[in-house]
């Protein structure tokens, strides 16, 4: 398996609280981290001032399309709405990569948070099918933005089921995970159960309401 330390990372939807948040964590362990956005000029100006929090200058901006070309492992973490457009527009730039998604599909109502239905039976199911030539995973859903990007919190306490066909990419982003202190990647079985797994993040979600928490997962007995 390739070393994680000579990877680059890029984050798809790096603007947006969970790809700020999980960069901002790779940055701080030292990891090579490029921030994509529709606008490259406003990747930047989250690269720097990820750059700045972190104490770093090994994290870049570009827009998507760059952003997918440089790197060597691809993080989605882009609005569900707009996940199948633009996947299917960096279909080339994305061939033998290794993606990550950790879009969850889901809907709001007066009820509060609930998953939505994918055609295809979740969003990484979704990003498989338009990038054929990638080595598609599913991971990093439950895991709190707000704890990601507070400097303050020194560990991530929660685990990072990781979901995928290709055991060597599932061992990689399982490493990825381990680079944050207090995180830890666990194989969750294969991208066919990826839906159930996004769907959860609903039911974290009135967690967190109801008893104003930021909470994640572990699994015992491992």
């Amino acid at each position: 398996m390739t070393e994680i330390g000579d990877l680059t990372v890029g984050v798809l939807g790096g603007t947006g609280p969970q790809g700020k948040g999980l960069a901002f964590r790779w940055a701080k362990a030292g990891l090579k981290v490029v921030i994509g956005s529709r606008s490259a000029d406003r990747a930047e100006a989250t690269a720097a001032e990820l750059r700045e929090a972190a104490g770093v200058g090994h994290v870049a901006g570009a827009d998507n399309l760059e952003c997918a070309s440089q790197a060597d492992v691809v993080l989605v973490a882009v609005p569900w709405d707009g996940h199948g457009a633009l996947l299917e527009s960096l279909r080339e730039a994305l061939a033998g990569k290794i993606v990550i998604d950790c879009v969850n599909p889901l809907g709001f109502d007066k009820q509060g948070p609930f998953a939505l239905k994918v055609d295809e039976g979740s969003a990484a199911q979704q990003a498989e099918s338009l990038l054929p030539d990638s080595r598609v995973t599913a991971a990093f859903h439950h895991v709190s933005a707000v704890h990601l990007v507070d400097p303050e919190v020194e560990a991530v306490d929660t685990d990072v089921l990781v979901l995928g066909d290709d055991r060597e990419a599932t061992d990689l982003v399982r490493a990825l995970a381990d680079t944050v202190p207090g995180m830890r990647g666990v194989y969750g079985g294969r991208l066919r159960n990826a839906g159930q797994v996004e769907a959860l993040t609903a039911n974290l979600i009135a967690i967190n309401r109801r008893y104003k928490a930021h909470a994640g997962l572990r699994v015992t007995d491992i």
